[in-house]
């Protein structure tokens, strides 16, 4: 028996689980960069051997004594984040030279007007002449064809010899390469590399070999991702291995991959690393937890916290996002949350608010004394739950002092100061510190519930698995807001991802493209793939020694039609597709995840997978031995009502079975423990921590001002909003709801009022509460408990008419009147009217578009009127043109759905009311309102001071014009005394006879949308927003039109022309592309919608985005694989439009380039703006290019469409989309920073000295890629 490592490699600490030949084991901490040593993990190895034996070791490591090693590294992600990986260039399909830079075409932030997006990874791009497209059934372009793909271009090997060649004298060295359609025909991808590795490029990264699944974006992304972050990860490993006799060449050496698996070094690519650390701390708790619970592991370091959920099996997610890339790979669902102990704590706005930014290590809290703002580690001090005298002497600038105690204190006297201040009552600097640790653990169980309620999990059913440096400081409190009544802290808990790779097993997960529907006469061809890759399993583990490894078979499949997928172990034994119950496996994880399943709809196999197990042989640990007996001390630790005598209690003297009872402090050298007043920790047999947690004492909380609380309660609030949200996106079933996430939900006051709405669509923010409003006044003593009404019409606070709101009242025992209300909105695909889509180009009154509903009772008493809804929805089909829904059952469920978000939201308020009153819920909604209003209010104050020195005035103007010359003229009247406004747009153009009329309520959503974005840092977004804000519109102006007149293109196109408007007038940045360039095309049989990015515009310290989507919408582009396999067109081309940005010395973004071609008689209709008019550019910036709608006949004939139009077309015609671009800021030829009123930058009084080196935390996982997703809907 020899040594056995297992190390994990993080950014700050590298931790080590070793198991000596003796069989006692040893944990380990050491920096991860020292100028000391080269390699952390080598040097750690070198110290332990040199320990165990007495004698020092010297370099190259002696091995014969080595039994195996294993890493996991952050060495990709870290080469990912700072972009130090390998240079590297992309080879594409011609006419996609720019599809990674546009991705999805969503900006990742929709309040950041810079729209800024992470650079791709590669330098060069290659255009490979080549071009295969798939085969479909009833096209008429290319019509039936026994093969699933028809080459119509073959490669043109000579041009791409040339380019590989020109590229090659350049440097480069690696390349990835992603080819249209190669994830089922691979051939094309297979030359290139062939031609390549005969040209000497070092490393090529095929798409189709990194992983074989549909939609080019992800996948050339993550093939971009391997090709750059592969050769780097070799280099490191080459620089490891060189540290030790014969390069380890005897030794195996395993590395952690993202999904929970171990490799060889010499399989370990860039794609799979990402998650390589993270994922042993999942294995860890997976393995050494009771198996009786579910679990959610919290994994808290110093920048940020993990959290994951395990019940028997380790959930996957297959497409995530990381610092901008889709990465297209097994990974586990491990979500990254913005708070650690190194988040920084600030006061801004009447607010508790903690991260996103972090110290990290360098600078560090504040007690680290390197010059770092206050943290969260900074309020565990203060508070007595570090204990200073517990830590080494390796802070200050010379890494040989203690932690600083007096500067925190001296730091949080300042912060309390201005608090106090601010709340005109004295707080201590205790109150302030435990202030921010309550704000902190809500931070952190937000995302928690995401997580379990999202797959239809209860929360509180699960256990705390506690891990992490800092989490052991924060667990109790944690489990008690999660109603969790258990927390484990395992004995390696400070090193757990280290010691969760000793017990991991050997992975190899391989899948295969399928594409089949999943019926009896395709089960033999899909079982023939998945014995090929069982094959594949048994050769690659068989060679690891592994002879007869675990062989798990799953299939990936979806509802035709849905984009929903699911992969699906089997539900028996037998993996074949004929008694494997697949069928079985996949309604019941349906079920669970979306609350439904759908009836004779054929299923779709996407793809088949086997991921082979060789398992690790590794022992768990023997029971607890007997420890000495270590008196312990008392210390002064701070909670909530005042300080408490806690015990201080060394963990390594505590014997199995004993009881701790809180609160205390259980320390270990590299961990602290925080047992909390009614809670009670027990050490088991193995040495591990159970904390039984109990319920802690609370104070009363009255209706008066708290911050704390008032941050606390912005969360309960934000998070009911979510919740319904999950609840609406799991039960609904159209793919507009259920896929696109178009939809919003929100919580008002008793008088309609915004409290929360979740930012997801920009031009839904505050219209619904114009809806409730409405409601309110209409149905005035007519509600009653059990009433769900529904409304859409624009005249009753609507968009426009496929936006349906569903609002329900919620009521309280004792009160006669709602005391709050829940709504949602959502985008229904078809309601009736001219064309399918109910979104009609060229309609001119309100009937033509649709059902109109002003007020409509859904539920009465309880009792859903489906009958009532059908006919309201089947109306518009009585008048000549018109049709009803032509989808009828999805309306029908998908009103359901909303009806369920609402009733979620409705529980969840009256729970919040049962814990705290009504009193105090409503007192806290209007105190959450009353601090938006104070942003906004500093924000005009600063504008108008701004304004008047510039001027002389506290006034500002402006004005635009839609493309019928229509105008919107804006006039703000600021006053700089209280910070109020007038928004007024007297002198705009009368309503319109097409159907750009614009709702109120959409107008109002585009001045919140653009106050938050000039306010520049998040703020409550409710009612408080327009309280300081006066807003006149003309009746009967295009932006307040009268009832029937069309609205479609209102809420697409005019408003954003509005938020052009506001941002003149306030001369915050150039004009962006003005429009959502809004694209339909289909039959009576279906249809498709997209709408287009463009460029955006200028500013005052940054150049317009490229290709992107701006402002009131924030819409996902379909994957061009996705378009070309399920709807009759063919994308030849989708790139930037160079130069159509205007010029400045910041210049304006380009727009999109998008050419369709077409292979059915089709109708295409348009719905665009910009057509004739120039996004402006400001300060001396030019305007951005117009864009054009062309079609080109197959029959040679070119016609400008013009900027709405509804058009027949033939198989073979193309339809060129060029979309606008955005305007330039400042005088090209200047080379000084233009003056102009920027966002709001100023920084209370703890936010002044941040370090420059703090930067913002990336969150990850599912339910950030959900969260994505949404803003993105």
């Amino acid at each position: 028996m020899g040594f056995k490592f297992a190390i994990d490699r993080g950014g700050t600490f590298t931790d080590v689980y070793v198991e000596y030949p003796d069989k006692t084991q040893f944990v380990y901490k050491l920096l991860s960069e020292d100028y000391h040593y080269k390699d952390a993990p080598s040097e750690a190895i070198r110290r332990l051997i040199s320990k165990f034996h007495g004698q020092e070791i010297p370099y190259p490591i002696e091995t014969k004594d080595i039994d195996w090693i294993r890493m996991g590294t952050t060495v990709a992600t870290n080469a990912l984040l700072e972009r130090k990986g390998e240079p590297m260039a992309f080879c594409v399909t011609k006419g996609f030279k720019d599809l990674l830079h546009i991705g999805n075409q969503a900006r990742p932030s929709i309040f950041d007007l810079s729209c800024s997006c992470p650079e791709v990874l590669y330098s060069h791009v290659v255009e490979v002449v080549e071009r295969v497209v798939p085969v479909q059934d009833k096209c008429q372009l290319y019509p039936d064809h026994s093969d699933r793909m028809i080459v119509e271009k073959p490669l043109d090997t000579v041009k791409l010899t040339r380019d590989l060649k020109e590229l090659k004298a350049k440097g480069i060295k690696s390349i990835a390469v992603a080819l249209m359609h190669s994830y089922c025909f691979a051939d094309h991808e297979l030359q290139v590399e062939e031609i390549a590795k005969q040209l000497g490029f070092t490393n090529i990264s095929l798409s189709h070999k990194i992983m074989e699944m549909i939609k080019i974006v992800p996948r050339g992304h993550t093939a971009c991702a391997d090709a750059y972050l592969t050769p780097h990860i070799q280099v490191y490993l080459s620089g490891f291995m060189k540290n030790f006799k014969n390069n380890l060449k005897d030794v195996p050496l395993l590395f952690m991959r993202s999904d929970g698996g171990l490799t060889r070094a010499s399989t370990f690519t860039g794609s799979h690393a990402i998650l390589s650390g993270p994922a042993g701390g999942v294995v860890g708790y997976a393995q050494t937890s009771p198996a009786d619970t579910p679990l959610v592991g919290f994994d808290m370091g110093g920048t940020s916290t993990d959290v994951s959920r395990y019940a028997g099996k380790y959930e996957h997610v297959f497409e995530t996002t990381t610092a901008g890339i889709s990465i297209q790979a097994p990974q586990l669902d491990i979500n990254t949350v913005a708070a650690g102990g190194g988040s920084c704590i600030t006061f801004r706005a009447g607010l508790f608010v903690v991260g996103p930014e972090s110290a990290g290590a360098n600078p560090g809290p504040t007690c680290y004394n390197k010059g770092g703002p206050l943290t969260v580690t900074d309020a565990n001090l203060i508070l007595g739950r570090l204990r200073p005298e517990h830590f080494p002497n390796i802070f200050g600038p010379g890494e040989d002092e203690p932690l600083n105690v007096s500067a925190t204190k001296r730091k949080f006297e300042v912060l309390r100061r201005e608090i106090s201040g601010y709340l005109e009552k004295e707080m201590t600097v205790e109150e302030v510190a435990l202030g921010f640790i309550d704000v902190a653990n809500e931070t952190m169980c937000r995302p928690i519930r995401a997580l379990t309620q999202a797959k239809g999990h209860d929360t509180s059913q699960h256990a705390l698995a506690c891990f992490g440096g800092a989490g052991g400081q924060h667990a109790c409190s944690i489990a008690r807001s999660l109603g969790m009544n258990t927390v484990y802290v395992h004995k390696y808990s400070s090193i757990l991802s280290a010691y969760g790779m000793a017990l991991a097993d050997v992975v190899h997960d391989t899948q295969r493209h399928c594409g089949v529907k999943f019926s009896a006469e395709n089960w033999g061809k899909v079982d023939v793939m998945m014995e090929s890759l069982k094959e594949e399993c048994r050769e690659k583990l068989g060679e690891q020694g592994f002879d007869e490894p675990i062989l798990d078979a799953y299939l990936h499949l979806r509802y035709d039609g849905t984009d929903c997928a699911l992969m699906c172990p089997a539900s028996y034994p037998s993996a074949t597709c004929k008694t494997g119950g697949y069928l079985k496996s996949f309604e019941e994880r349906y079920l669970i995840e979306f609350g439904f399943t759908l009836k004779n709809r054929a299923i779709i196999v996407d793809n088949v997978r086997v991921r082979g197990i060789g398992k690790s042989e590794i022992r768990l640990d023997d029971k607890l031995g007997e420890r000495n007996d270590v008196r312990d001390k008392s210390v002064e630790v701070f909670f909530k009502g005042g300080a408490q005598n806690a015990r201080l209690v060394q963990l390594k003297s505590l014997n199995m079975g004993a009881n701790i009872v809180g609160p205390a402090i259980l320390l270990d050298k590299n961990s602290t423990i925080l047992v909390e007043p009614g809670s009670t920790a027990t050490v088991t047999n193995s040495g591990d921590i159970k904390i039984d947690v109990g319920d802690a004492a609370g104070r009363e909380l009255s209706t008066e001002l708290d911050p704390i609380q008032l941050s606390i309660f912005s969360h309960r609030f934000m998070s009911t909003a979510e919740q319904m949200g999950r609840v609406l996106q799991r039960t609904s079933i159209s793919v507009n709801i259920k896929e696109r996430l178009d939809f919003s939900c929100a919580m008002f006051d008793a008088g309609g009022g915004l409290v929360a709405n979740a930012p997801h669509i920009p031009v839904h923010l505050g219209a619904m509460q114009e809806a409730v409003k409405f409601q309110l006044e209409y149905r005035a003593g007519d509600l009653k408990d059990g009433d769900v009404l529904l409304s859409n019409h624009p005249c009753a606070g609507g968009s426009h008419l496929p936006d349906m709101t569903v609002i329900t009242p919620v009521f309280y025992p004792d009160f006669k009147e709602p005391v709050f209300f829940v709504a949602s909105r959502g985008h229904h695909a078809d309601i009736g009217g001219l064309t399918p889509g109910s979104m009609p180009p060229m309609s001119q009154t309100l009937q033509e578009e649709g059902a109109a509903v002003y007020s409509f009772k859904l539920v009465e008493d309880g009792k859903f009127d489906e009958a009532g809804v059908t006919e309201i929805l089947m109306e518009p089909g009585k008048y000549p043109g018109n049709s009803g829904s032509r989808n009828l059952p999805d309306n029908i469920s998908d009103l359901k759905a909303q009806v369920a978000a609402n009733h979620r939201g409705v529980l969840l308020i009256q729970e919040l009311m049962r814990e705290y009153t009504v009193e105090v819920v409503q007192a806290y909604m209007v105190h959450i309102q009353t601090t938006a209003e104070m942003s906004v209010r500093e924000l005009m104050k600063k504008v108008s001071k701004e304004a008047m020195s510039r001027s002389g005035k506290s006034v500002l103007t402006a004005s635009d014009q839609l493309d019928d010359g229509s105008p919107i003229t804006l006039r703000v009247e600021l006053d700089p005394k209280c910070g109020g406004a007038v928004f007024d747009f007297s002198g705009t153009s009368p309503q319109v006879i097409g159907n750009l009329n614009t709702p109120r309520a959409i107008t109002l959503s585009a001045i919140i949308y653009c106050l938050r974005c000039m306010v520049g840092y998040d703020i409550p977004l409710n009612q408080g927003c327009l309280i300081p804000i006066t807003v006149k519109i003309p009746k009967g102006s295009v932006l307040d039109p009268h009832p029937g007149a069309a609205v479609i293109g209102g809420n697409v196109l005019t408003s954003q022309r509005i938020v052009d408007v506001i941002f003149s007038a306030f001369s915050t940045c150039a004009a962006s592309q003005g429009c959502m360039n809004n694209i339909t095309f289909g039959s009576e049989e279906g249809g498709y919608y997209e709408t287009v990015g463009g460029g955006s515009g200028a500013g005052p310290d940054w150049s317009g985005r490229s290709g992107v989507h701006t402002h009131m919408t924030n819409t996902r582009i379909t994957d061009p694989e996705i378009i070309e396999t399920r709807y009759p067109v063919l994308v030849d081309h989708f790139s930037l439009r160079p130069g159509s940005g205007g010029t400045g010395l910041h210049p304006g973004g380009d727009g999109m380039v998008r050419r369709l071609r077409f292979r059915r008689d089709l109708t295409l209709c348009c719905l665009t703006e910009r057509r004739s008019t120039q996004p402006y550019g400001m300060q001396g910036g030019g305007c951005g290019a117009r864009g054009r709608n062309v079609l080109e006949r197959c029959n040679g004939q070119v016609i400008n469409l013009g900027a709405k139009c509804a058009v027949q077309v033939v198989p073979g015609d193309v339809f060129l989309l060029e979309t606008p671009g955005g305007g330039g800021w400042g005088h090209p030829d200047n080379g000084q920073k233009p003056r102009g009123t920027t966002r709001d930058n100023a920084r209370d009084t703890a936010r002044e000295d941040m370090p420059a080196k703090l930067r913002k935390v990336e969150v990850r996982g599912s339910v950030a890629q959900y969260t994505r997703n949404q803003e993105s809907a």
